[in-house]
């Protein structure tokens, strides 16, 4: 039998995209996907968009929440799977993602989570950029080396349950915090296959807050006992000597493909 894998959208007010996320996740051509969607009492038009496939859910519910970790965790208290995964209501699965992960997590029992690639896109779904995914594993990620495209992670239940829930203090670091916590237990693998879409868009909370979550990184390196005297912490206080400037990256990318289709655009007049 196929292993059954369960999937959380978190969500508030994202009514423009939620749609696309949900398909992404209803429309793979895995056969045993268990999906749940957990909205924080959208004010937008996202409650009717959950209703239209609520058949389709194992579970759904609009009320509010203490945010995206709190929610991700309300999600996974009712899942079910052998395999999780979590996906935001502005990013995409590609097609075959689910699938192939399940194959890959199937002929590698001994690890405990996979992750593919991910592309950048802009709010039409236009593909500007690819997330920057590597291999790491624990040692590395307690040096800061993360490159995980969390859109494209799927972790074994079981660890879970040893693991989570996520900690609810976080709300930037919590991919983070978990990855530390199953790499722990159980070697991760990157997998060079295209499995998610990272949305670039003004509102995102990665573009608001990105300065935010390097500080709760610190955190979860305190807690395991890690000093000042790091790799990690020499990385941290470069992020903040460089802060004006990092989160303009994005904003650099995002500019760059807006003018490249005024270009083209000019050009074809």
């Amino acid at each position: 039998m196929a292993p059954l894998v369960s999937v959380v959208t978190p969500s508030f007010n994202q009514a423009v995209f939620l749609e696309q996320a949900m398909l992404s996740v209803l429309e793979q051509d895995y056969p045993a996907i268990e999906y749940i969607v957990v909205d924080g009492g959208s004010s937008d038009g996202s409650r009717e968009i959950i209703k239209r496939y609520a058949e389709r859910l194992a579970w759904w519910t609009s009320e509010p929440d203490d945010g995206q970790t709190d929610a991700i965790n309300k999600g996974f208290a009712r899942a079910t799977g052998d395999i999780m995964a979590y996906l935001n209501s502005d990013d995409l699965y590609r097609p075959g993602a689910v699938r192939e992960a399940v194959d890959y997590l199937v002929a590698h029992p001994e690890l405990g989570m996979v992750y593919g690639d991910a592309d950048y896109i802009d709010e039409n779904g236009t593909v500007i950029g690819r997330f920057a995914a590597a291999q790491t594993d624990y040692k590395r990620l307690r040096r800061g080396y993360v490159h995980i495209p969390q859109q494209a992670a799927f972790f074994r239940a079981d660890l879970w349950r040893r693991v989570g829930p996520l900690d609810p203090s976080f709300q930037f670091a919590m991919d983070y915090d978990l990855w530390v916590r199953i790499s722990a237990l159980a070697p991760i693998h990157y997998v060079r296959r295209p499995w998610a879409a990272f949305r670039l868009h003004d509102q995102a909370k990665t573009r608001a807050a990105i300065e935010l979550c390097w500080p709760e990184m610190i955190r979860v390196h305190r807690r395991l006992g890690g000093s000042n005297l790091s790799i990690i912490y020499a990385k941290y206080l470069l992020r903040r000597l460089l802060e004006p400037i990092l989160p303009f990256r994005l904003r650099a990318r995002l500019w760059l493909h807006q003018w490249s289709l005024g270009q083209k655009a000019t050009a074809s007049k």
